[in-house]
C-alpha cells in the first residue's frame, strides 16, 4: 500500500527571516522615520507582536510581512491577523498568530472531499494531519491534485509519500 501525509507546517527559520527582512526594511523607509516600531517573534508561542505609532503604519507593516513571508516561501494563510489595540503611549499593537496542523474541522472537510471524489483510496485523522493510503501511486497523484483545486483556510503540504 502507497501513501502520504496531507500536514500544514511552518518553517520558523523562515518567519524569522521574514521578520528580520521587515526590520530592515523598516529602518531604510521614510515613512517609518521617527517612528518606533517594533517585531518581536515568540517561536514558542507562535505569536509576532507588532507595535507602532498608528493605525496606517500597522496596515504598511502587516503589508510587509505578507510580502516577505511570500519571498520566503510561507503561505501568508498561515498568519492569522488579529484585532489591533491602542496602547498606553498611544502606538497601535496587534497580534499575529503563526498557525500550524491542520484543525479537525478541515481534517473532517479534507477526509469528505476524498470520499467524495470515489477515488480508491482511504483517508485517516491522525492529531492534526491526514494520512492517503492507496494501492496505486496515481490515485495518490489525484488525490494531491484534487487538494491543490480547493481553497482551505491553512496551506496544505504533502510528505511522507511512500510506495
Amino acid at each position: 500500500m502507497s501513501s502520504f501525509d496531507i500536514v500544514s507546517k511552518v518553517d520558523f527559520q523562515e518567519v524569522d527571516n521574514a521578520v528580520n527582512n521587515v526590520r530592515k526594511e523598516l529602518d531604510t523607509r521614510f515613512d517609518f522615520r521617527n517612528v518606533k516600531t517594533e517585531l518581536v517573534l515568540n517561536k514558542k508561542d507562535k505569536v509576532l507582536r507588532v507595535v507602532t505609532g498608528d493605525e496606517m503604519k500597522l496596515r504598511a507593516v502587516t503589508d510587509l510581512l505578507k510580502t516577505h513571508c511570500v519571498r520566503r516561501k510561507v503561505d501568508p494563510k498561515s498568519l492569522e491577523f488579529k484585532e489591533h489595540e491602542a496602547t498606553s503611549q498611544g502606538r497601535v499593537k496587534a497580534d499575529v498568530l503563526i498557525r500550524e496542523g491542520i484543525s479537525k474541522d478541515t481534517a473532517q472537510k479534507i477526509v469528505k472531499l476524498i470520499k467524495a471524489a470515489k477515488l480508491k483510496v482511504q483517508a485517516a485523522i491522525q492529531d492534526e494531519q491526514v494520512r492517503v493510503t492507496g494501492k496505486q501511486i496515481d490515485d495518490l497523484q489525484a488525490v494531491i491534485k484534487l487538494m491543490d483545486e480547493q481553497d482551505f483556510d491553512v496551506p496544505l503540504q504533502y510528505v511522507n509519500m511512500k510506495r
